[in-house]
């Protein structure tokens, strides 16, 4: 009875292994020939990046995200805070309340979070592209290309990055950013 016990307890107690995107998996994305390998690949790293080693903090992502789809901002903050607040190493949260603050133009907030979600993850192409869109909203056009160049570097596929980079390095032309 003891050791089924403490066997339970060994199993909730021990950290979790937590996924992370492999190198093979950012080669795969940038090598990518066309866009829909390329969203797979990356719809792959997503997955990864929700997967945070903790069932809690899972959970509440989860809720987090589930909240945000019905546009109930101020729990899925709250979930998020709470998620950071158990897990303050985990960058897919601090890029998932940087998408709140960002739909209510809190850009301060915004970019503090998408700061740390890639001081966390440098590879988190999301990250770069929400920094790319505030920093172009904010006339910040010469910084918001090298955020969608960054991103591009990762995924060079992505859409988004390469609308938006193609868009200011045109209105570069003859001026400069």
């Amino acid at each position: 009875m003891f050791k089924h016990f403490l066997i339970a307890a060994l199993i909730w107690i021990a950290p979790a292994a937590s996924a992370a995107p492999t190198e093979e998996m950012f080669s795969r994305l940038k090598a990518a020939s066309e866009e829909a390998e390329a969203a797979d690949i990356a719809a792959d790293i997503w997955a990864t990046w929700l997967e945070s080693g903790s069932a809690t903090v899972d959970l509440l992502m989860q809720r987090a995200v589930d909240a945000a789809a019905v546009e109930d901002t101020e729990t899925a903050r709250e979930l998020l805070d709470r998620v950071i607040l158990l897990k303050p190493d985990y960058p897919e949260a601090y890029h998932r309340r940087a998408g709140l603050f960002l739909s209510e133009e809190n850009y301060p907030e915004a970019i503090r979070d998408l700061n740390e979600a890639l001081k966390l993850e440098p590879r988190h192409f999301g990250a770069w592209v929400g920094m790319g869109f505030i920093l172009e909203s904010l006339g910040g056009e010469s910084q918001a290309l090298e955020s969608y160049r960054e991103a591009l570097a990762i995924y060079p596929l992505l859409p988004q990055a390469r609308d938006a980079a193609a868009r200011l390095t045109k209105q570069a032309e003859g001026q400069e950013l």
